[in-house]
């Protein structure tokens, strides 16, 4: 009789560890402790919070019956010195959503941090989700527990859904842009042998391209990132891989039907350079209106790729002697490029996912980068692979994200003269316990307020620097405008996962430069309502991996118009439109409405001497404080660039030539000719 029964035993124990072998067998479990021994199971983990997954996985269900806090935590005595690893899902087996997970949140055999998995979620009642500990660094995990907590309520600021649309495509990474130039976001995908476009149509529905492509030396196994290097009108892409970067231009060769403004083939260009590639970026580092290229480097110093205009690139490495201070070596993994001072240049932050401290890297305006990270305040020591930047209060500076790999989020507010706050305690970050390599801010619910797209859940923004999760799982992906509606979608999963939301005004600016790059990146745009001042900086490459949407996307709210937009563009130029068509895509030609000459700074403000050697003076008794000073040489480029600071400005250093000094002021601007000899 004990025979058998033991016999029992190991049969029951035989069908339970086969019974969660799968996802269609995964086990349903409820509050409490689960066992789990040794993990075989044979259907390994989705991509979700790794890479890098492990063979086998184990698999257990949770079947949401409220609107509840969920927390997964391997972090019990039993498994003191076992390393571990969990995922979490939604959906069906079918389509499974990532919804997050962890590796190192919980504590090691020394109460260091390091070894086991702490993972909290918020579960939407009728949702399933699947929960999996896989192999990647251990084959047994002992025990883990489920934690009910407290009931989630929807934000405050809002909430919003998505449905799902079905789109062919080749995998991971996304892009979500224009890459016919008609102003409508396309959906893209790769292989090693070829380009899958799905070009949207203003229907709404899609034309799916393939185009072959030769087989790529460096494949977008990191990241991928979209810009019109050649300024052709179709877009290149850059792909960044493990041992380098590949550069795919887009052509149109074939032109038997000039209706369809489609490229036809990408041609390769592989610089020998090796990179441990992270986040890629197209910007004009040099603000010569060329856009260059920027690849964080993981093991070595960063490398960009000067555009000379001709098609060729310059290849240059920080500290390389010919380069600016671009970041510091290595543990580079996400770039992001904005104007964090308001001084109508880029800077950039650097996301570290190491003991080093996050960067600041303020633009000089002369050609010259300088790091600021210290005196700013933004130099975190929080572990991340991106950071989210956003104007989150709409006081017309640029604030920070910064997202957790590991460990916690922090939330920076930008003070406005050049420093940051930490004020995440508060914020809803500080009780956000799920990490990614994902963080996007975008204004999903059009309330005018930017939120966080954070481990595959919307932070929705409160309008009051408090942030709290959306009830949909949308997952980590590419974000652009998939059906012209005016509300932002994401391409992730495989899907289009389509923003439900219809209320809420709206505006989108695409932007079309002639003396900046052609998609004007880089530039500012500022938007004045009721609601306040809201900014937008173009920027190609957001996030970790995939490649958002170049156009400016505002929310309005309840607001009907929309006093002013005014757009900085890299090149100096500044155009402002009064009172623009909103519910629209607003397309804007650099220099087609430029910013009007002050009549009192033209009679108030002179310069001296002229011509001049070293220094010239401003002379006037106006009050030149929050001026932005710039100096222009004949050909019309921006060789100078800051606030204003005193009325003398060194000019030793500029070519013998004719220039152009311009003051700008309260929307109003002046321009004064000098002489340098």
């Amino acid at each position: 009789m004990k025979k058998t029964t033991i016999t029992l035993i190991t049969l029951l124990g035989f069908f339970i560890l086969n019974a969660q072998n799968n996802c269609e067998n995964a086990i349903v479990i409820s509050e409490g402790i689960h066992n789990i021994g040794v993990i075989d199971g044979n259907q390994a983990p989705l991509d979700c919070t790794s890479d890098i997954n492990g063979s086998n996985a184990e698999w257990f269900k949770y079947e949401a019956i409220n609107n509840i806090s969920i927390t997964i935590t391997s972090a019990l005595a039993v498994n003191t010195g076992v390393d571990t690893r969990l995922n979490v899902y939604s959906g069906t087996c079918a389509d499974l959503t990532c919804v997050g997970g962890d590796d190192d949140a919980g504590p090691g055999p020394n109460d260091d941090l390091g070894y086991t998995s702490i993972y909290t979620f918020n579960a939407i009642a009728g949702t399933d989700y699947y929960i999996l500990f896989d192999n990647r660094w251990s084959n047994s995990v002992v025990s883990f527990e489920l934690i009910e907590g407290e009931e989630y309520v929807i934000p405050p600021g809002g909430d919003v859904t998505f449905h799902l649309a079905d789109v062919p495509n080749l995998g991971s990474p996304y892009v979500f842009v224009d890459m016919n130039n008609d102003d409508l976001d396309d959906l893209v995908t790769v292989d090693n042998n070829a380009v899958r476009i799905n070009y949207q149509k203003e229907d709404g529905s899609f034309d799916q391209v393939d185009i072959a492509t030769t087989n790529a030396v460096n494949n977008p196994s990191w990241s991928i990132a979209a810009g019109d290097l050649d300024g052709n009108g179709y877009m290149d892409l850059l792909y960044g891989g493990g041992q380098g970067a590949t550069f795919m231009y887009g052509n149109k060769t074939e032109t038997s039907n000039p209706a369809n403004n489609y490229a036809t083939e990408f041609t390769e260009t592989s610089p020998d350079i090796y990179i441990f590639s992270q986040r890629t970026n197209f910007v004009d580092i040099n603000n010569d209106g060329n856009l260059d290229a920027f690849v964080c480097h993981d093991v070595a110093p960063n490398v960009y790729f000067i555009n000379d205009g001709n098609g060729g690139l310059e290849t240059h490495q920080v500290g390389d002697g010919n380069s600016v201070d671009l970041g510091l070596p290595g543990s580079n993994y996400a770039s992001i490029f904005f104007d964090y001072d308001n001084d109508h240049d880029i800077d950039m932050y650097i996301s570290k996912c190491t003991s080093e401290p996050n960067q600041l890297i303020r633009n000089n305006g002369d050609g010259t980068y300088t790091n600021v990270s210290v005196g700013s305040g933004a130099d975190s020591l929080l572990r991340t692979w991106a950071s989210a930047v956003g104007d989150f209060n709409n006081d017309g500076y640029m604030d920070i994200l910064i997202g957790a790999s590991s460990g916690a989020n922090g939330l920076m507010i930008n003070n406005g003269d050049g420093t940051f706050t930490d004020i995440t305690i508060g914020s809803g970050f500080d009780t956000f316990n799920n990490v990614s390599h994902e963080y996007i801010a975008e204004d999903f619910n059009n309330d005018g307020f930017i939120d966080v797209l954070s481990s595959g859940i919307i932070m929705i923004n409160n309008g009051d620097m408090t942030f709290a999760p959306a009830t949909s799982i949308v997952g980590e992906g590419a974000i652009g405008d998939g059906n012209n509606d005016g509300f932002l979608d994401v391409f992730a999963g495989g899907f289009l996962k389509v923003n439900n939301n219809t209320e809420g005004n709206w505006l989108k600016v695409n932007l079309t430069g002639n003396q900046s790059n052609l998609d004007g990146i880089g530039a500012r745009i500022e938007i004045v309502t009721t609601l306040g001042t809201q900014i937008r900086d173009v920027k190609s490459g957001v996030g970790f991996k995939y490649m958002s949407s170049i156009t400016a996307h505002f929310g309005l709210g309840e607001d009907t118009e929309i006093e002013t937009l005014t757009i900085y563009w890299p090149s100096g130029a500044v155009d402002v439109i009064s009172n623009p068509i909103i519910n629209n895509s607003l397309n804007v030609v650099e220099g087609s409405s430029p910013l009007s000459i002050d009549e009192n700074l033209l009679n108030n403000v002179n310069v001296y001497p002229n011509p001049v050697t070293n220094e010239l003076t401003i002379k006037t008794t106006l009050d030149l404080e929050n001026s932005v000073i710039a100096i222009f040489d004949v050909q019309g480029k921006k060789v100078f660039n800051s606030f204003f600071e005193s009325n003398t400005l060194a000019v030793e250093n500029l070519e013998n030539g004719i220039y152009f000094l311009r003051i700008i002021q309260n929307e109003k601007q002046i321009n004064l000719k000098f002489i340098k000899k």
